[in-house]
């Protein structure tokens, strides 16, 4: 029989990112799009069998911060090792174009403080070959990758900019300002952005503690800048914000610039352990935005949001301490040896007792009835009784005495997670009914960013695994969660040309073994910029990932294949 197609995968079980029942289908490819599905004749000059196993399309994650890593790096792990074959960038209001080379520290600081990347990382990793945001596609393009990469303009970098340290210091942006914003977006989306972002939270501040530079953005200039899309004729806008005392009025603010600007707007939507119901007020206001025709969306998370401690990352529940800190910067064997002994356990227990963090960032690092050491495969369901808090109390110590006794056992590998947020009352039932929600995008992976406090690329594995097969309580059809993964997050954002297994669609692809999907526990390499430290997660399960018809991972391992390619806009693709 003569070679018809590229590659033919036989008799998986597809889900073809529609949402429809699962079918055993044979996929064609030639010429890195998908030629027939179902029951295919011609021979592949590859044939991948799938029998057994889940074939699915390539997962589309919509947050991540790949921003200077795609500069310098080919392989945007670990989102790639997770099944990912398309990510959107840029998003939080932070990146680096437009920049004046005056700016650029300024940036990697505001970077470094938001998206915990270390300043000398991006210092070293990036060349900074560019100053508009159309001549920083143009570098992102000259790099071939192992998946499809999408950029929006950041707002911070955007608002620096135009206005300079006016800009830094939160004043308003004038009506000249929000004109050349406006300008340069058009321009910006023009040459290929896929949209713009914004940050409007306390939370997000530059490594020196100064909040982002559109904390306090007005409206207008919001307005301004989805104008500016609009006058180009496409891209999605994507909101981080608090909401604050009036979170109606805020809302309904957002609803007029979708309103009139006529582009699609996302919202990220959590649980806050302060509020634990308020994310439903907020989902409520979403659906009934879109009951008007107003494009509106939550970005939301499968799972709690965590900080991972431990000796080797960026914080243990001692980093405030006087005493830990002496030894904080030595090199992790010496910190393991000088940590293990039994004079200066006793003095850093002995001020845990009576000196708690001060700072708000490391309070959460001695929240003891949210911490639980990580397993393998990590749950990130854990029990109450699992917390260090309960388990000190039957073990009858103090938490501080477990949880330091934990650090320094396994050789100083054990990390804790402290869920901080969507675990308010000890379980995922409120992140049940987010992925339930029609108009719930799953997100927040924040690939990319976070490398030694926060794992979270891993979302899309546990979302299969966790929602699909393991969880203790309500699941979902894997199914869904596949058209979660893909045509909706691709519909989202403006791509038309995949998340589907169908003719004609762009062969990017999952082939997975269902029945042992799980996720790898967290670890530490130090393989970014300058040697410095950053999470690797890897996954089990994924027999082969496809991008643009070629493999470029099997049972994990990359190929080296790089077919992955710059997306310039939603018109691209």
């Amino acid at each position: 029989m003569s070679v018809a197609y590229d590659c033919v995968i036989r008799g998986g079980q597809v889900a073809d990112g529609t949402g429809a029942p699962a079918r055993q289908a044979d996929v064609a490819i030639t010429g890195g799009r998908i030629a027939a599905v179902g029951v295919v004749e011609g021979r592949g000059a590859e044939e991948i069998d799938a029998r057994g196993l889940l074939v699915t399309p390539g997962f589309i994650d919509i947050h991540t911060h790949y921003d200077g890593q795609a500069t310098w790096e080919s392989q945007l792990q670990p989102s790639s090792w997770h099944g990912v074959t398309t990510t959107v960038m840029g998003n939080c209001g932070v990146g680096f174009a437009p920049v004046r080379a005056a700016d650029r520290d300024t940036l990697v600081e505001l970077m470094e403080g938001v998206e915990d990347i270390p300043g000398i990382v991006l210092q070293e990793g990036i060349a900074w070959n560019w100053e508009s945001f159309a001549e920083y596609l143009d570098v992102l393009e000259s790099r071939p990758r192992d998946m499809d990469l999408c950029a929006q303009i950041p707002h911070a970098a955007l608002r620096l900019y135009v206005m300079g340290d006016r800009a830094a210091r939160l004043e308003p942006a004038t009506e000249a300002d929000m004109a050349e914003m406006r300008r340069l977006a058009a321009d910006a989306v023009r040459a290929g952005a896929m949209g713009f972002s914004t940050s409007r939270s306390l939370n997000h501040q530059t490594s020196k503690g100064d909040p982002t530079f559109t904390l306090r953005a007005s409206d207008e200039e919001l307005m301004a800048i989805a104008m500016g899309m609009a006058d180009a004729g496409s891209g999605v806008i994507e909101v981080v914000t608090d909401f604050g005392q009036n979170p109606k009025g805020h809302f309904d603010g957002l609803k007029n610039i979708v309103r009139a600007s006529g582009r699609p707007m996302s919202v990220v939507v959590v649980q806050k352990h302060s509020a634990p119901d308020g994310w439903r007020d907020l989902m409520a206001m979403i659906d009934a935005a879109n009951a008007e025709g107003l494009p509106m969306r939550a970005q939301i998370a499968p799972r709690a949001i965590g900080l991972l401690l431990g000796l080797e990352g960026s914080a243990t529940s001692f980093s405030h301490l006087p005493s830990w800190k002496r030894i904080a910067g030595l090199p992790f064997g010496e910190r393991l040896a000088r940590a293990r002994d039994p004079a200066f356990r006793a003095e850093v227990l002995a001020e845990a007792e009576v000196m708690p963090p001060e700072k708000a960032s490391e309070k959460y690092h001695t929240l003891y009835s949210m911490m639980f050491p990580l397993s393998d495969p990590p749950n990130y369901e854990p029990d109450l009784r699992d917390s260090i808090l309960n388990r000190a109390a039957r073990a009858g110590v103090s938490p501080h005495e477990l949880a330091y006794d934990l650090t320094v056992a396994d050789g100083g590998k054990t990390f804790f997670l402290v869920t901080v947020i969507n675990y308010a009352r000890h379980n995922l039932d409120a992140c049940h009914e987010m992925i339930s929600a029609d108009n719930a995008l799953i997100s927040l992976s924040d690939g990319g960013a976070h490398v030694g406090l926060i794992s979270d690329g891993s979302q899309p594995t546990f979302l299969l695994a966790h929602w699909g097969r393991d969880r203790k309580g309500p699941k979902f059809d894997v199914e869904l969660l596949v058209k979660r993964l893909t045509s909706d997050c691709a519909r989202a954002v403006g791509l038309s040309d995949r998340g589907v297994i169908a003719p004609g669609m762009r062969a990017d692809i999952n082939v997975i073994d269902f029945d042992r999907l799980d996720c790898a526990p967290p670890e530490i390499a130090y393989d970014l910029p300058s040697g410095a430290k950053r999470f690797r997660q890897r996954a089990r399960g994924y027999v082969a990932t496809m991008v643009a018809g070629e493999v470029t991972y099997r049972e994990g391992e990359a190929t080296g294949a790089l077919p992955g390619r710059l997306v310039r806009g939603a018109a691209a693709a």
